[in-house]
């Protein structure tokens, strides 16, 4: 994964809409840290392989940057992003890592199931 690419996203994020489209999305702070250090509250949450169908997306700030899609009935909205996969053709693949390299968010998005 490289450091995102704005103009190089966006394109990606064009491409895909207005057809069906498999979404894979994950937030976590650390759900397993509270194994080590009972003070931290864990959070987590995770959805994939729903179909989705955006007529408009787009992808903003100056990075982290966050990603919102407008779909018919509500929106897709990711904060946190960092880096994507760049050598995918078929796929968007983006997580956003912390300072210390770990995966704090994950927005992905392909016409093929994960």
């Amino acid at each position: 994964m490289q450091l995102i690419n704005q103009e190089d996203v966006q394109r990606r994020i064009d491409n895909l809409k207005d057809q069906e489209v498999y979404i894979h999305l994950e937030m976590t702070t650390g759900a397993y840290a509270a194994h080590f250090d009972s003070s931290k509250h864990p959070a987590a949450n995770f959805i994939t392989n729903a179909v989705i169908r955006f007529s408009h997306g787009s992808i903003s700030g100056n990075g982290p940057y966050r990603v919102g899609l407008k779909m018919g009935q509500g929106w897709v909205y990711s904060e946190g992003l960092t880096h994507y996969e760049e050598t995918e053709t078929e796929r968007l693949i983006m997580a956003g890592h912390d300072s210390q390299g770990k995966l704090i968010v994950s927005l992905q998005l392909s016409r093929q199931p994960f």
